[in-house]
């Protein structure tokens, strides 16, 4: 996640409910979390310093201009955007899928770091069946 946009925070406090993802193709974790999946969260370059039950997931997929504006008029106080609702819409519009995953008994955990070898370096999510394997025990 993005450091100074103090998401993590967020997630702990209970304010932002709902993890979005929006993508162009289907990339993790589309078809992959499920509810009762465990979700850590770490902010780019830092350590996994927090986790969060999924409750619910939704997913879109080429969706229309209305659908869009549906789901931002009903999810956007959850979600938390950093930016109004019409910058939001202007920005997805470019993707075509959209994935929904709400939160649940979020927590700081103890902080670890991750290796993400075979992941890609630039990956924004990693799904994996146990977090200790890719977990790096210092």
């Amino acid at each position: 996640m993005n450091k100074s946009w103090k998401l993590i925070p967020k997630i702990i406090s209970g304010e932002k409910k709902i993890e979005s993802r929006w993508y162009k193709s289907k990339v993790a974790p589309w078809n992959r979390i499920q509810v009762g999946d465990v979700v850590y969260f770490k902010d780019a370059g830092e350590k996994v310093t927090a986790k969060a039950e999924v409750e619910k997931v939704l997913q879109f997929e080429n969706y229309d201009e209305n659908k869009l504006q549906e789901i931002i008029n009903q999810y956007y106080s959850q979600i938390c955007f950093r930016f109004p609702p019409e910058k939001v819409i202007d920005w997805a519009k470019e993707k075509k899928h959209c994935i929904l995953i709400f939160l649940k008994n979020s927590s700081v955990i103890e902080h670890f770091q991750i290796n993400k070898t075979g992941f890609g370096n630039a990956c924004a999510w990693i799904c994996v069946e146990n977090i200790e394997k890719i977990k790096i025990n210092t």
